[in-house]
């Protein structure tokens, strides 16, 4: 396949790599040939080839050409979009026609990663009859249709399937986005797209985009901090309140500006799914039983309606019981212990015992939450999710429950039931700065203290077998078994809904509650939370490039749940911050509603009303988007209409006048 100029895309490197057992890479061994049939197996598909023996295991690296990758695609029915508008199934002769990506590649990353799974896992006993594999003495049994890498992985030969890093482009990343010393938010998103993915590029744009935003909120806490306005000096808490919420409100509104136009200049279609019609229509649900039902009705319409609205109703029903079920193990098993573990700290008199008790603390908690987790991810799997994306949404909604329990019920004791604001500025320093160090501490240490466990035990068992035969010194050069031993780049609730990203998203949002909810008792949290993102625009390039392996590339157009989340903040930022006014200017703790207070209870309406209403004054979609959205759906329109009429039969028209007799 050729480029739109007629010159041959530059061919990728090693992108895949399998690891399996080091025994089988021995080509001498008669009495194994499991790797002869799987080499022989991989470059019949297409693939490039190469093995590698390290200390523990065997790697196999592949690549393939664009040829091939575009056939994968084809089989696919990989929709991509055109130069006319249209989202098509991709066509290898029709090359020409389909939108390029950023970088100039023909497919995207995401693309690329899912034509390589679709040749591995397409690899299949298409023989009469099944074939006998050799291993250890004893014979594994291929069977007929089954896929090679699934026998062997039952088996365990092959141990995992695994992305590779393209050191040329990584270097080039390190250098742009770690290493810069002059952009610090001015990166190119465009090269994190191309080599991370959709979701990392969009998590990236997001981040760097709030670094920005927040450096006014910091510059005016420093004023409000370090400036005495006299006798106006009452009015500078509702000032910066106010400042700050139209603040969070612009920023979310044209951050999802910044996110339209970001998928529509790659390209990326981002329609609203059909909904659970097209879902069950399609055959996706779980349930043998309902499927049986619509194949049933389906030539009955009222049969088939009431089969709909069943499943319908059943999934609202089940998402019901499941967050009930959350909601009711917060209210019965977390919110005693943090009210126990913040009425304690308010007693206590020894600092010494004040962080014992915070210690065990933390310690209970991350058990409270890690188990909550999987309460959840066990939860959804019975809701009528539209595909894995609204799992992985309701998965956040509820672990993000049980985080929001865990950081702020302390702090809401102290702000609004003791009114101790001297305490409730030491929490809000011991959590924004103690534990967001403390985390970002372990965050970057603990990935690199875990690949050099793996490495100095993969050198020293084999210093060992050296030793025992009398070898030479042990020399650790293999690139792709260091990228191996490097730590996966999973979420700790899991990988089977969620990235890595759930980390990083839900520590930026608890630092966000925890700025915006207090704004009033601690101006400075700003100031913090502003350098603390300039860091992690740096240090989370950093660590996905140098300290986990390179991602499995997720599709996702957007932050997901978490821009719901954020709202949800905002909205409770408005009401804590009102409270903390009253409790601030009632000195004799009366709660009278006098003029300022009165005031105050107008101003936390008229921000609530600012924040629902603010989208009719800035809308989500920008005008060039929209413009080019309405010109594709005219072309598309148009493309329909050309095609229907060239199935109608061809007919002859007589376009002359009937001559008057």
């Amino acid at each position: 396949m050729n480029g739109n100029d007629g010159e041959e895309e530059e061919q990728p490197g090693f992108e895949i790599g399998l690891v399996v057992r080091n025994r089988i890479l021995r080509q001498e061994d008669d009495s194994v040939d499991c790797m002869e049939v799987l080499l022989k197996e991989l470059r019949h598909v297409g693939f490039t080839v190469e093995t590698v023996r390290g200390f523990t295991d065997g790697f196999i690296k592949l690549s393939a050409t664009l040829e091939r990758l575009g056939q994968a695609a084809a089989d696919l029915q990989l929709r991509k979009p055109t130069y006319i508008g249209i989202d098509l199934p991709f066509q290898s002769e029709d090359v020409n026609a389909f939108v390029r990506q950023p970088d100039g590649k023909l497919f995207s990353w995401c693309e690329r990663f899912r034509c390589y799974q679709h040749m591995l896992y397409g690899i299949r006993n298409r023989s009469q009859s099944d074939i006998s594999l050799k291993l250890d003495g004893r014979e594994l049994v291929w069977k007929i249709r089954e896929p090679l890498l699934q026998t062997l992985e039952l088996e365990g030969i092959l141990k995992h399937v695994f992305p590779l890093h393209d050191e040329v482009k990584r270097k080039k990343l390190l250098k742009s986005w770690v290493l810069n010393k002059r952009n610090y938010t001015n990166q190119d998103i465009d090269d994190m797209y191309s080599y991370f993915g959709l979701k990392i590029a969009i998590y990236f744009a997001f981040l760097r985009m709030y670094a920005r935003w927040i450096v006014f909120p910091a510059l005016l806490a420093v004023i409000v901090q370090l400036v005495n306005f006299g006798s106006m000096q009452f009015l500078v808490l509702p000032v910066f309140f106010t400042s700050t919420t139209l603040w969070a409100v612009l920023f979310f509104q044209f951050w999802k500006r910044k996110n339209y136009s970001l998928i529509s200049r790659w390209q990326i279609n981002c329609s609203v799914t059909a909904g659970q019609g097209y879902k069950f229509l399609g055959m996706e649900c779980t349930s043998l039983k309902t499927r049986l039902e619509l194949l049933k009705a389906m030539g009955d319409r009222n049969r088939e309606k009431a089969v709909y609205q069943r499943y319908e109703w059943f999934g609202h029903l089940v998402r019901f019981r499941n967050n009930a079920l959350i909601i009711l193990g917060i209210v019965c098993l977390q919110l005693p212990f943090e009210l126990a573990y913040a009425h304690l700290y308010e007693v206590l008199k020894s600092d010494i015992t004040k962080f014992a008790l915070t210690a065990g603390y933390i310690f209970l908690i991350q058990f409270f939450t890690k188990l909550g987790a999987r309460v959840s991810v066990r939860l959804i799997k019975y809701e009528n999710n539209e595909n894995s994306q609204f799992q992985a949404d309701s998965l956040v909604y509820k672990v993000f429950g049980l985080y929001f329990m865990q950081s702020y019920i302390g702090v809401f004791y102290h702000a609004l039931l003791h009114r101790n604001f001297l305490t409730l500025r030491q929490l809000l320093i011991q959590r924004l700065i103690i534990f967001q160090v403390l985390e970002n501490v372990l965050e970057h240490s603990l990935p690199y203290v875990k690949y050099s466990i793996k490495k100095y035990r993969a050198v020293r068992n084999k210093k060992h077998r050296r030793t025992a035969s009398g070898g030479k010194k042990v020399h650790f050069h293999s690139k792709v078994e260091k990228e191996y031993l490097k730590p996966a780049y999973n979420a700790s609730i899991g990988d089977e809904l969620e990235d890595g990203l759930f980390d990083d998203y839900l520590q930026l949002a608890l630092q966000f509650g925890m700025i915006m909810m207090f704004a009033c008792a601690f101006p400075l949290a700003f100031v913090f939370a502003a350098v603390n993102s300039f860091t992690e625009v740096r240090t989370d390039a950093l660590k996905l490039l140098s300290m986990f392996r390179r991602p499995v590339p997720r599709a996702a157009a957007t932050i997901g749940a978490w821009i719901n989340i954020y709202q949800f903040l905002i909205v409770m930022s408005i009401c804590t911050n009102s409270v903390l006014l009253v409790c601030m200017y009632d000195q004799e703790r009366k709660w009278q509603i006098e003029p300022g207070l009165a005031g105050i209870l107008i101003m936390e309406h008229v921000l609530l009303l600012i924040k629902f209403g603010f989208s009719q004054f800035v809308p989500e979609e920008p005008a060039w988007v929209r413009a080019r959205r309405v010109w594709n759906a005219e072309q598309v329109q148009d493309a329909c209409a050309k095609q229907l009429l060239k199935s109608f039969p061809s007919r002859e028209k007589n376009f002359e006048e009937k001559k008057v007799e």
